[in-house]
């Protein structure tokens, strides 16, 4: 069977050091899958030696074959630098959604009712971000507009992802724009939401107000669950939601593609860690490297074949319960470094696939 493909991208400071962690997760005699891990050096030096060349060329490798894990990288904040490569990359690929989870980890205390994973899926584009802005008028009678707007099209991805999301992970839909309010614009995005629901019938769908959605989060029962968003609104909820587990450790984050009607299967994914570059862990083989991990398990689950989806699993289910049982940096109150993390994630999900494959 030919190789799946997942191309690499490589990034800054400990972001390398813990992609390279994941990568060795993904080795064949671990996961039982051949990849192929064609690599791409996103480091600011090589963006910078390159002229951003190097992104564009990666972003084209997602688009030719699907599926892109991404290293933490360095946004330089001087003008004519190299800029964002999450914007050239978000660009090139045609990313429409992003997807970020928090789901709780073992001896780590959440916050209030939060027990199950969230997922906040959002507009990659659009909305608030690159809305055109102006003013009139001087002193206290000067009045800044702003134009904003987003396309049936987008509204329509984020609306499906959210339920195949929630399918796939048993969750329900949960929340939603200020519709009332906004009936124009921000009704849009729930009338796809409400099309969507009918087109999942067996997904659990409680539609909320944005502001409702932040109250009730705190409150909410423990269910998993899965909140479609606009692109601010989603940031917003992202930064909120992925703290409510204690950590961010075991966050990550997807960039999703879809073909023009929105409602087909993704055409390209690329996942990466929550956090950044951590640049003063750097070298000291101390930064923990479980959102890396799982980003890497969130991009095999995702796929739609079988032994890269139990792969997915396994290396999930063997973070989860490693931390569960001790194995845990320093940040999460433990003693372990990566590389002795990452040595018990292989160990343990080997294990378990020689056990399913027994069974």
């Amino acid at each position: 069977m030919e190789a799946r493909t997942i191309v690499i991208l490589g990034g800054d400071q400990t972001g390398q050091e813990l992609l390279e962690a994941a990568l060795r997760v993904l080795q064949p005699d671990v996961v039982g899958v051949e990849l192929s891990l064609p690599e791409f050096d996103l480091s600011l030096a090589n963006r910078r030696a390159t002229r951003n060349g190097v992104v564009h060329d990666a972003a084209r490798a997602i688009r030719d074959h699907g599926l892109g894990l991404k290293a933490a990288t360095i946004t330089p904040e001087g003008a004519g630098d190299v800029g964002s490569p999450n914007r050239i990359l978000r660009e090139d690929i045609g990313g429409k959604v992003i997807v970020r989870t928090g789901r709780r980890i073992p001896g780590v205390v959440p916050v209030g009712g939060v027990h199950a994973p969230i997922s906040v899926v959002r507009m990659a584009v659009g909305d608030a971000y690159g809305a055109r802005e102006w003013r009139e008028g001087s002193g206290l009678d000067e009045i800044a507009f702003r134009t904003e707007r987003i396309e049936r099209r987008l509204c329509r991805a984020v609306a499906e992802f959210s339920f195949r999301q929630a399918e796939r992970s048993g969750a329900k839909v949960f929340g939603g724009p200020k519709y009332t309010v906004s009936p124009v614009y921000e009704g849009m995005l729930k009338e796809e939401m409400d099309a969507a629901a009918e087109r999942h019938p067996e997904v659990p769908y409680e539609p909320q107000l944005i502001d409702a959605t932040f109250a009730l989060l705190i409150s909410s029962s423990g269910a998993p669950m899965v909140i479609p968003a606009l692109n601010r609104d989603g940031d917003i909820l992202s930064d909120l939601v992925l703290p409510l587990f204690g950590s961010i450790a075991g966050s990550e984050s997807l960039l999703v593609a879809f073909g023009d009607e929105g409602i087909d299967e993704p055409t390209a994914l690329m996942a990466e860690a929550a956090h950044g570059t951590a640049p003063a862990l750097e070298g000291k083989d101390v930064a923990n490297p479980m959102a890396m991990i799982l980003a890497a398990a969130a991009l095999l689950a995702q796929t739609d074949d079988e032994r890269c989806q139990a792969a997915g699993r396994a290396i999930r289910e063997a973070t989860l319960e490693a931390v569960a049982e001790g194995v845990r940096t320093a940040d999460l109150g433990g003693h372990h470094g990566t590389t002795a993390f990452t040595d018990e994630i292989i160990g343990r999900t080997r294990t378990k696939l020689d056990v399913w494959a027994s069974l």
